[in-house]
């Protein structure tokens, strides 16, 4: 699989509505390209932050944090949470409009030995099972926030490696506000999915 080849995606093909990106995302592929190789993934897990959501970091309007929530459909913003993880999205709207896909969890494809040493672990499901776990291996931080990823660059989306597996939904994980929309989507039976296993069926 980690030879096969990836394409970079356009931003024609991102649909300009974050909950069908989200749902999109599910089985294409995150690269990060560093001075070390090559690292990528499939995205397994995301989860939808819309406008007027209370749990979205764009809730409250524009400021120099989320500025990157607000750029057009397909560029990171990447946030630092619990004093010790950062985060990444992928902007979901149109230009102004506040809006983004969280990462929460990639299958790994290449760069496998790389993303151990990031996460100083062994352990193959704990490199990137979680959006702060998936952070640290490939090194994303806010050195990449507003980072165009449809553009050629270090860090970017590609198309899909394999087909697709069925996709789940659920309400999203860790947060209190608007906990009861279900804007959680993961591939189901994909071993790298985070969070509990009744979130999983």
């Amino acid at each position: 699989m980690a030879n096969r080849k990836i394409r970079p995606l356009r931003r024609d093909e991102l649909p300009v509505n974050t909950v069908k990106l989200a749902r999109y995302l599910i089985g294409k592929t995150l690269v990060r390209d560093l001075p070390a190789g090559r690292l990528s993934g499939r995205i397994v897990e995301t989860e939808a932050y819309l406008p007027g959501d209370a749990a979205c970091h764009a809730f409250r309007g524009q400021t120099p944090r989320n500025r990157a929530l607000f750029l057009e459909h397909g560029h990171a913003y990447v946030y630092f949470i619990y004093g010790s993880s950062f985060m990444m999205n992928v902007s979901g709207e149109e230009p102004g409009v506040g809006a983004g896909v969280l990462l929460r969890a990639v299958e790994p494809i290449e760069g496998i030995e790389l993303m151990r040493r990031h996460r100083r672990t062994v352990r193959l499901l704990d490199l990137t099972r979680g959006p702060g776990r998936l952070a640290s291996a490939f090194r994303i931080d806010k050195r990449v926030d507003g980072v165009d990823l449809c553009a050629p660059g270090a860090l970017w989306l590609g198309s899909a490696v394999r087909k697709r597996g069925a996709i789940g939904e659920s309400i999203r994980i860790g947060i209190t506000r608007d906990a009861h929309l279900v804007l959680r989507f993961y591939e189901r039976g994909n071993i790298f999915v985070s969070g509990p296993k009744r979130l999983q069926i």
